[in-house]
């Protein structure tokens, strides 16, 4: 299964990814974690993006879809992916229909934006290995301790509510069109997120299986 994760960001895309990765016993390939991961290794395409970042600018699209084609050459992918976070835009979506990179469904998690700014500001993430938790869904089993690696946890300044109301207003305006753009195709499928984390599965599940 090639699957692609949409909806606004505090949607639920990156844990809803964790669940159907081990479900479905296919890697979660977070843009955000990968683009880190190959400048921390110094990837050819790793140091490019790595020039851009340190100039304070945003990596391009092409360098952006370099590391995805780098990542997805790797052997735990052969059997599929969930790709979170990437496309973003339309340009990046058809610079990967280009390159030849599949995807079998394009699954939107569908989410009021007030909804979303109240469950930002609860989320906490992980200083060392970028795991997620939330204070009232998710909770870590000790208080700002990650379950995974013992790390610190910290509100992202992603998470503040101004900053989420930006990141919404950008969503709607460049990511969203992505539903029309896999619908034209046959590939969208579209889910309501639900008040609890498993109830959100249960209708992911429901939805793929049709």
């Amino acid at each position: 299964m090639k699957l692609i994760l949409l909806g606004a960001p505090g949607a639920g895309k990156g844990t809803q990814a964790e669940i159907l990765s081990r479900e479905y016993n296919i890697p979660t390939i977070s843009t955000g974690n990968i683009l880190r991961a190959a400048m921390k290794n110094g990837t050819p395409v790793g140091l490019k993006a790595k020039a851009f970042v340190e100039a304070g600018q945003l990596v391009p699209d092409e360098v952006i879809i370099g590391i995805i084609e780098e990542r997805l050459a790797q052997s735990d992918c052969a059997n599929g992916y969930i790709l979170d976070g990437v496309p973003r835009t339309i340009p990046q979506a058809e610079a990967m229909e280009e390159k030849g990179i599949a995807v079998d469904c394009a699954l939107s998690i569908e989410v009021a934006d007030q909804t979303i700014i109240d469950r930002m500001s609860g989320r906490r993430t992980c200083k060392n290995c970028s795991q997620t938790f939330h204070v009232l869904f998710n909770p870590p089993k000790q208080e700002g301790v990650c379950d995974f690696c013992g790390g610190e946890l910290t509100i992202r300044k992603d998470d503040a509510p101004e900053t989420v109301k930006n990141r919404l207003d950008v969503y709607h305006k460049e990511t969203e069109p992505l539903k029309a753009f896999y619908e034209q195709r046959g590939k969208l499928i579209s889910v309501e997120g639900q008040p609890t984390i498993e109830a959100t599965t249960a209708a992911i599940r429901k939805a793929l299986e049709k």
